[in-house]
């Protein structure tokens, strides 16, 4: 396993065109890429957005912003996490467009926990708007419940990636949380 200045040495690279960097940045991360997304889909059966489509599909979006600039692993994985709600959020209102009457109902709740799965249907898409909400009012807490939500990041796990304390980040899910409840119930 490479180390966060390797990680940071080889993004670096790869923005500059260089595609040896560019495979070795991705082989390094794809297995921690894949057990976030095999966590967040644990459960969801039936359906054909699997952890290994979730990964392709954000990688396809990673490599599609020109603009993106990785500056360090922590950078790369809030980029990941954005990617992977973006695919699921997609692929949610797909489903939601194939269901006859697809009306959405209101979402209510947001759970604490979220070692669990993330739910594929009309909750998701309210969950991004209440979280699109939220960016715009606080990005750092939209980062937050991304890298939580999306990614499947412990606290103590985002805590490290960004550098700040275990504390604080359970501070920001907290209020992050309850600013996207309010946003669901206004609904």
């Amino acid at each position: 396993m490479a180390s966060s200045t390797e990680i940071t040495v080889l993004l670096d690279a790869a923005r500059d065109g260089d595609r040896d960097a560019l495979d070795r940045v991705l082989s390094t991360l794809y297995q921690e890429l894949h057990a976030m997304a095999r966590r967040q889909l644990a459960g969801q059966h039936g359906h054909t957005l699997d952890a290994t489509a979730l990964v392709h599909e954000a990688y396809l979006k990673l490599i599609g912003r020109r603009e993106a600039q990785f500056e360090d692993r922590a950078h790369f994985f809030a980029y990941a996490a954005s990617a992977m709600r973006s695919v699921v959020v997609d692929y949610a209102r797909q489903r939601m467009a194939q269901k006859r009457g697809g009306d959405l109902h209101r979402v209510t709740d947001l759970p604490e926990d979220v070692e669990g799965s993330l739910r594929l249907d009309e909750d998701m898409l309210g969950l991004d708007t209440a979280l699109t909400r939220l960016a715009a009012v606080d990005d750092r807490l939209a980062q937050v419940v991304e890298l939580r939500y999306f990614a499947g990041l412990s606290e103590l796990e985002i805590a490290a990636l960004l550098k700040r304390s275990e504390r604080s980040i359970r501070r920001d899910w907290q209020k992050a949380r309850l600013f996207l409840l309010a946003s669901l119930k206004d609904d």
